[in-house]
């Protein structure tokens, strides 16, 4: 064990000021097994197992479930990768797996996996944060960005806003104080009777919809960037049950519309105010959130009219995926991140920094 750190650190050592070397990378940190290989800040191939029709008829992620097809995927998934890149093992440079945060057990599954493979191939293993991820999915998209820039980080477990200086150094500008804005989606599409995942039904219904009903916004009038969905969600419960008390009729599009703009609203609001306090003119859009058409169009009219630069990575590149973990393993290197070692367990609470 010993000899296998000392000489993943000398390889490390030796990967920092390449470009040209493959990253073998997982993602598990929830219903989606991912693999990829990354070069640089390029993927080369990108295969996602996705469980959502499984969980589906649950209402929602079932971990346990969730884990024990990440068993059942990973080994043929990381296969199926090297297989979609032309390379073999012996092509792969380091190992990358998310460690969290996540869902204990899913995220087991690929640390478990990406930790036994490094060992038997000798290749130094970077852990990635699942938070960071997302942020390094811009890298891919816009290959010639550079910190600092913001990040507005929405996704069904995190919101943040983000003044990234590196991939060691994201300073926390605002954040959730309660529910992430993807579990607040979710939530309403339950309470519409949408099916899961709630995110893209809210996005189709409100697209045929009116803003009719006005909606609360926490800390309005605060200075904090911070945000809480809570209270939204309860106000849009209240509003439906007591049209439903009152017998009364209602388009499902048009309550769907009001949540969203409210939901995105704050986002972008906050996102603007963040970029007017720390000159910082450059906004990269990360999460599953981030694929919502009306927090992308809207946000980008935002840039234009406040005059900040907004990045929008590819709609496959917001939701889980491991060329995000590819990348931000291939940062952390060029940072002087140490490998990890054998003793590397999974972290479901981990931190930004």
């Amino acid at each position: 064990m010993t000899n296998y750190f000392s000489d993943a650190l000398k390889q490390v050592d030796s990967l920092r000021s390449r470009d040209g070397y493959y990253i073998l990378a997982f993602e598990s940190s929830c219903d989606e097994t991912a693999v990829s290989v990354t070069k640089g800040r390029q993927i080369v191939s990108n295969i996602i197992s996705s469980q959502i029709e499984i969980h589906r008829r649950f209402g929602g992620v079932v971990p346990e479930i969730a884990s024990r097809n990440h068993a059942l995927m990973i080994s043929g998934l990381a296969e199926e990768a090297l297989r979609a890149a032309g390379l073999g093992i012996g092509d792969i440079s380091a190992v990358a797996v998310t460690r969290g945060a996540g869902l204990l057990g899913a995220l087991l599954v690929g640390v478990s996996y990406a930790k036994a493979l490094a060992y038997a191939r000798s290749l130094p293993l970077i852990a990635v944060n699942h938070i960071k991820g997302h942020v390094a999915a811009n890298y891919i998209s816009a290959p010639d960005l550079r910190p600092p820039f913001i990040a507005l980080l929405a996704s069904g477990g995190h919101t943040y806003i983000l003044s990234v200086k590196s991939m060691s150094d994201m300073e926390i500008l605002g954040q959730t104080l309660d529910d992430a804005v993807g579990e607040a989606f979710d939530k309403a599409a339950r309470v519409l009777g949408l099916p899961y995942p709630g995110g893209p039904e809210i996005e189709r219904a409100a697209a045929l919809g009116s803003p009719l009903y006005p909606l609360p916004r926490a800390f309005k009038g605060d200075k904090r960037l911070d945000f809480s969905f809570s209270g939204l969600k309860t106000a849009l419960i209240n509003t439906v049950h007591g049209m439903n008390m009152r017998g009364e009729t209602y388009s499902i599009n048009d309550v769907a519309r009001s949540f969203q703009d409210e939901a995105v609203g704050v986002l972008i609001d906050h996102t603007a105010e963040a970029v007017k306090r720390t000159g910082i003119r450059t906004v990269a859009l990360a999460g599953g959130v981030g694929a919502n058409t009306a927090l992308r169009e809207n946000l980008t009219a935002r840039g234009a009219r406040d005059g900040f630069e907004v990045l929008l990575p590819p709609k496959k590149l917001c939701t889980d995926n491991a060329a995000m973990i590819g990348v931000a393993a291939y940062e952390m290197i060029r940072e002087g991140a140490l490998p990890s070692p054998l003793s590397l367990d999974a972290d479901p609470g981990l931190e930004i920094n």
